[in-house]
């Protein structure tokens, strides 16, 4: 039959290439499921009072190019003008072979949060890298693996103070009034919520202030100052006041450390480092403390451990995973840090080394002596007396000042009362000082820059003396070895090859959802159109940006069934906190403040209740029944009991059990009754969208997770982006920003994020997967992450017990395969199968959460029946290798399971073991092999010894 036109167009459709199951495959599963048709599936599975009659109306499905010239239209609507604003962004040059190796790489972009250490060293020594680069130019004694951004580590940073605090009485926190607005903004929001007062005033007369618990202070001043603390910093440490300074990566290349200068936490942002500014983000906070302190750090410490064969190898140290321990007592809430752009930051070091940065930092430095001294020649006043790379310059007609930059496609800081700030990067040329003098003098002179860079040939006393650093940094091997792109490109490659991401196997992550980062998302965030915007240049030159934003933010109110959507926050974390903060601001409205009373089932992420104590609320748990499900009665009680002081409950749904609860809609009306706020946490979105929604189920509020439901990747770790979803009356109470104000997009509430949209330049990934998709295909998408998830519990079914399942036996997008009736029976653990898998070729499942002793599996729809059948085939053959234990043909002392994962230098080695090497090793077959690079190791050793800083190189060459 000859097809028509719109049939083989059809055949164009990104929607077969997003769906991993043919049709045919979706009937085979839909047979082992036992069900007629997809259709039929759903409804026995997703309650009927919860689905929607028809998706969401998002358009029409088109295709790959359709979209990206859609995109790249948009994308020219923003105008490209050279930003010298400061503020804490600067434009980068990102090195062309950590451009294409790393951050347009899937081998890099598409892994997971290093969890699984075995399969994650190149990942690890990575961050590493990033660590020991903190470390060097902070002068502190250990680093984290980055924050999310310099304006939520400084409000990290004051509730750190509060924790090592010695003065427990004490309630105040200094801010100097020189730090950058955005972290004023965030600060001032945080101290809200935890009971702080805060004081801002000039850094010089912290001292004067009494009941302080910790200082905040710039290094370099958001108007260019630099200042020297020691003197400072001795008075305020003699009365036991912890100190955080905020510093800047590449002007510490030149200045004495923040360490030398006595603070106790450093922090600040990488973006520097090579990380485009990409309208406000996302870049990678650096954070380090001293070493007193480090068991109340926030976020995540890479460390060096040791493996089963006594090898040195990487970990990720005190884990964040803690949350799921200590809940509303842990640290932070933060579960996503910014490891793709940590690498790209460390990678940048490692590039240019020692030499190489210092070249660039001088050559910043020098190029705002020569403007400062040409501007001063020509009667200009200069504000600064010491800077390094910001100016504050004084102007007559200031009016007349921003109309000749505009006319230049210059942006300048405007906020500067009788002055504009200018702050040069490693972009900024000769030409463009010839332009600034022009714009800031009115008149086209011809600077002779030779001969005034001639004049400071001797030195400038911009920087004292004092200041200058005379210590020498990033002296390790890895940092002076690989200058050539040829030895650069390879010690990435060589890095890649340690991890197992999406480019190797299938992710079978429970509530993470490892899912196709499909080519064309990923094109547009490198566009210049996106990447080179500072976040606080003037909107009309982010018109295409505020478009796409806003067709983003239309699609998901559309998606979710709320009526507003707030897109600052970077993480899920945040999104937490920013709904919760909405929350309570409602509350406040309405003269309710003493509704503090967080309801949290006791199956919640862990980070529900960290953000529900972050948010000033008290967490009560709500109890589960046997079948996972919340138990009615013991909240009604405990909303009856919390009357009047009810806030909220925190749910997430599809259950953290992997389950539609049929009464959910009763758990919210049993929530408003009492006059709380139902949250409705969006981690399982991928579960929902087309078929449900928060807002049609009755919630008022939900973060996203774009990095699990839209498709933005997981970075191995990070970047992630948490926007809000809520109801019309929660509306008004969204995080807005202080430096940018847009009717519509942002409100006059406090941020909680430095950007006001967050990590924008990763929007266009979930902007492409839903163009591209379309309702019909969001639809389906769910669908067949259910058909998925339901086809590997029934055939898995018979060797693992799946923990919990709906009314008529299904699972929704996860399933829980419980691993304790095995390991009473034979000593074989689900850590065990776990790093057996690996042996196999796939990372482990999500283990011991929400359940200890099980794993939980999420296969997404992006896998195809292949790879869910090389998975299951995987499983079944580790249950028939725990039944050769059981029967005792092994050793519970000696087995592939318990000596798992297996690497090529064991095998070679003189082989003791009462199985094959070929069994060890080849489980599945000798194709597409992957080779774990360590043994599994000692995490005991690791939280006991911990190091956090580079290792000898020949240490890792062994």
């Amino acid at each position: 039959m000859t097809r028509t036109l719109s049939q083989l167009e059809n055949q164009h459709q990104f929607v077969a290439r997003h769906i991993g199951p043919s049709a045919a495959q979706q009937q085979q599963m839909l047979e082992t499921v036992g069900a007629r048709s997809l259709s039929e599936l759903l409804d026995a599975i997703v309650p009927a009072d919860i689905r929607l009659p028809e998706p969401p109306a998002v358009g029409e499905a088109v295709t790959e190019q359709q979209a990206l010239a859609e995109l790249k239209a948009i994308a020219g609507r923003n105008k490209r003008f050279k930003s010298w604003i400061g503020m804490g962004y600067s434009a980068v040059i990102t090195p062309p072979v950590i451009l294409r190796n790393l951050l347009e790489n899937p081998g890099w972009y598409t892994a997971y949060t290093p969890y699984q250490p075995e399969v994650s060293q190149g990942r690890l020594e990575a961050l590493l890298n990033f660590q020991q680069t903190t470390l060097d130019l902070t002068g502190m004694d250990i680093a984290s693996a980055s924050l999310l951004d310099e304006a939520t580590a400084a409000a990290e940073a004051m509730t750190m103070a509060k924790r090592i605090s010695k003065l427990k009485n004490a309630n105040k926190f200094f801010v100097a009034d020189d730090v950058h607005p955005q972290t004023l903004d965030v600060v001032r929001t945080r101290a809200e919520t935890f009971g702080f007062e805060l004081i801002i005033d000039a850094a010089e007369r912290a001292a004067d202030h009494q009941d302080l618990f910790g200082v905040l202070l710039q290094y370099c001043g958001t108007r260019g100052h630099l200042h020297d603390y020691r003197e400072l910093i001795a008075q305020l440490k003699q009365r036991n006041i912890v100190v955080s300074m905020a510093a800047d990566f590449m002007a510490l290349v030149l200045l004495t450390s923040p360490g030398d200068q006595g603070a106790d936490i450093v922090f600040g942002s990488s973006q520097r480092f090579g990380v485009p500014m990409g309208y406000g983000g996302p870049h990678a906070a650096f954070f380090a403390s001293r070493d007193a302190h480090k068991r109340a750090m926030p976020g995540r410490i890479i460390g060096v451990s040791r493996d089963a064969s006594g090898h040195q190898a990487l970990r990720m140290a005190m884990q964040t995973r803690e949350q799921h321990i200590r809940r509303e007592k842990a640290n932070s809430n933060i579960c996503t840090s910014q490891v793709l752009l940590a690498n790209i930051a460390g990678m940048y070091a490692v590039y240019h080394g020692p030499q190489g940065l210092k070249r660039i930092a001088e050559r910043i430095h020098r190029m705002t002596d020569i403007l400062a001294t040409a501007l001063q020649q020509h009667g200009i006043n200069v504000r600064n007396q010491h800077y390094f790379d910001t100016l504050m310059v004084e102007v007559k007609d200031k009016a007349a000042v921003l109309k000749r930059a505009a006319e230049a496609q210059v942006n300048l800081r405007t906020d500067l009362p009788n002055a504009v700030g200018i702050t040069l990067d490693e972009t900024t040329g000769r030409d463009d000082l010839q332009t600034l003098v022009a714009i800031l003098t009115g008149e086209q002179t011809d600077l002779d820059i030779d001969a005034l860079d001639q004049q400071l040939a001797n030195g400038s006393a911009s920087i004292p003396d004092a200041l200058l650093r005379t210590d020498a940094i990033l002296t390790h091997p890895v940092f002076n070895r690989y200058h050539s792109e040829t030895e650069m490109m390879r010690y990435m490659h060589q890095l890649e090859k340690k991890d197992l991401a999406l480019n190797q196997s299938m992710i079978p992550l429970g509530s993470c959802t490892m899912k196709l980062n499909a080519a064309a998302e990923m094109l547009p965030i490198t566009w210049p159109e996106f990447a080179e915007l500072h976040p606080f240049c003037p909107t009309s030159q982010a018109a295409g940006y505020l478009e796409m934003i806003a067709m983003l933010s239309r699609w998901l109110v559309q998606l979710t069934g709320y009526d507003a959507l707030c897109m600052q926050p970077n993480s899920g974390a945040q999104g937490e906190y920013a709904g919760l903060l909405a929350i309570r601001r409602y509350h406040e409205s309405r003269r309710q403040p003493e509704r503090h009373i967080c309801l949290i089932p006791a199956s919640a992420h862990g980070t529900n209740p960290a953000s529900a104590q972050m948010a000033g609320m008290s967490v009560v748990v709500v109890a589960c029944d046997k079948q996972g499900n919340i138990d009615l009665t013991d909240l009604r009680a405990k909303a009856e009991q919390a009357g009047e002081q009810l806030s909220c409950i925190m749910v997430t749904y599809p259950s953290t059990h992997g389950v539609y609860e049929s009464t959910i809609r009763e758990v919210c009306n049993v929530v408003h009754q009492y006059g709380g706020q139902v949250y409705l946490d969006g981690a399982n979105m991928n579960a929902q969208v087309g078929l449900t929604s928060p807002g049609f189920i009755g919630a008022d509020v939900s973060h996203l997770n774009l990095h699990k439901t839209f498709c933005i990747p997981h970075g191995g770790g990070g970047p992630g982006m948490g926007p809000i979803g809520v109801k019309a009356h929660l509306a008004p109470f969204v995080p807005g920003h202080s430096v940018v104000q847009l009717d519509g997009l942002l409100t006059r509430e406090g941020a909680v994020s430095a950007a006001p949209f967050g990590s924008a330049s990763i929007l266009p990934i979930s902007w492409m997967y839903i163009r591209m998709m379309g309702a019909e295909g969001l639809r389906q998408a769910s669908s067949l992450a259910i058909l998925n998830a339901n086809y590997i519990a029934r055939r898995l079914s018979g060797a693992y017990p799946i923990l919990y399942t709906g009314e008529q036996g299904h699972v929704a997008h996860e399933c829980i395969l419980d691993i304790r009736p095995l390991k009473e029976q034979t000593g074989i653990s689900e850590l065990d199968i776990a790093k057996r898998l690996m042996d196999y070729g796939f990372h482990a499942p999500t283990m011991s959460f929400p359940v200890a002793g099980t794993l939980m599996v999420e296969p997404t729809e992006s896998e195809s029946q292949q790879e869910l059948d090389r998975f299951i085939d995987a499983m079944l053959a580790i249950r028939q290798e725990i039944d050769r234990v059981a029967s005792g043909e092994w050793p519970a002392e000696d087995n592939p399971l318990i000596n798992a994962p297996h690497t090529q230098q064991e095998v070679v080695a003189d082989w003791q073991h009462c199985y094959s090497r070929e069994q060890a090793v080849f489980p599945a077959g000798s194709q597409n092999k992957y080779w774990p690079t360590v043994k599994r190791l000692d995490d005991v050793y690791g939280d006991r010894n911990l190091f956090c800083s580079c290792v000898p190189l020949s240490d890792y060459q062994s």
